[in-house]
């Protein structure tokens, strides 16, 4: 089948690159009069150039070279992947890789899914859109984790049939945290007042201004358990884990093969191994083809804003972000 496949995408590229220069070599050397034969030439080699390289990407569209598409998550997850103009740029958002999930899954070549994972996880909704979305891919699906799979990493790689890790992986780390900046004590030192008018008692709880409370904190830390509740059920029907193990882990990491033990890893080995798996899983040789976001000049320019305006030291404000009212929540 291989065989076949590579007869077909040399044919293809070969017809297409000819078909390029016949159509250049009539356009720019045939027809025109006034045109100089050395213009011509260097224009028909230009066509037929061009042409190769669509010839190129129609055959792997049509006569795919891979069977397996890989994606990683890398770096802080975040919806966008930059978390603002003044916090760091991290590696692509979530919605950018739930994209390129999605492109495998509609690939033709794509008959199994290699997630790659070195993260220590980040915002709740991004990670679950991930893993739902690893859960959608149809064919075998495994999560290699390299150096980190923590937290919302370690959710994603709930969405897969299998996770791997290497012996010295930290893995683990299955918990809520939530978080603010206190600055009410540095507000009365520079004179500074909090005056807010809300509708609704706990409009305003955990803004860094005001007092934190025993009424706010019994508030949001409610929010975290529930964010907790959720994160076990899930990892326990992924996994096939049992709840009550889940939270005897009390959100510790552990290295790879502690965690093997544990039940939290499927299989130890490199990514040699990895590969192994999926030959005897699909049954043929393995071939993977990484697959990158899409993204367009507008995105490029903003990320490439962001690198900026961190450098800059813009990045100091990122104290004072939070996703609810000054409170930060993520895993």
């Amino acid at each position: 089948m291989a065989d076949a496949d590579s007869v077909v995408r040399l044919g293809i590229v070969l017809l297409g690159t000819a078909a390029a220069v016949v159509a250049g070599a009539l356009v720019f050397v045939v027809f025109p009069t006034t045109l100089t034969d050395l213009l011509g030439v260097l224009l028909v080699l230009v066509t037929g150039l061009v042409g190769a390289r669509i010839a190129t990407n129609a055959a792997g569209s049509l006569a795919p070279s891979h069977n397996v598409a890989e994606v990683a998550v890398e770096g802080p997850i975040t919806r966008d992947g930059g978390g603002g103009i003044a916090s760091a740029p991290t590696g692509p958002g979530a919605d950018d890789i739930v994209e390129q999930i999605e492109r495998a899954d509609d690939d033709r070549g794509a008959d199994a899914l290699l997630l790659k994972l070195n993260t220590p996880g980040g915002q709740i909704v991004p990670s679950e859109d991930i893993r739902l979305a690893a859960e959608a891919f149809d064919g075998p699906t495994v999560a290699y984790a390299t150096d980190v799979c923590a937290s919302g990493g370690y959710d994603i790689a709930a969405g897969c049939e299998e996770l791997w890790a290497r012996e010295g992986s930290i893995v683990g780390s299955i918990g809520v945290i939530g978080s603010r900046v206190n600055a009410s004590d540095l507000a009365d030192r520079m004179g500074v007042s909090y005056e807010q008018l809300t509708a609704g008692e706990y409009k305003d709880a955990g803004t860094p201004l005001k007092e934190f409370d025993e009424d706010d904190r019994e508030y949001l830390q409610g929010l975290i358990d529930d964010y907790y509740d959720q994160f076990v059920e899930t990892v326990a029907e992924g996994r096939g884990l049992d709840e009550a193990a889940i939270r005897d882990t009390e959100a510790r990491v552990f290295l790879g093969s502690e965690a093997h033990e544990m039940g939290l890893v499927d299989d130890i080995g490199t990514r040699d191994d990895v590969e192994d798996r999926l030959e005897s899983r699909l049954g043929e040789p393995v071939t993977v083809t990484e697959f990158e976001p899409q993204r367009g000049l507008r995105s490029k320019i903003r990320g490439g804003a962001q690198s900026v305006a961190f450098a800059l030291g813009a990045g100091l404000t990122s104290a004072f972000e939070g996703d609810v009212d000054g409170l930060s929540f993520r895993r």
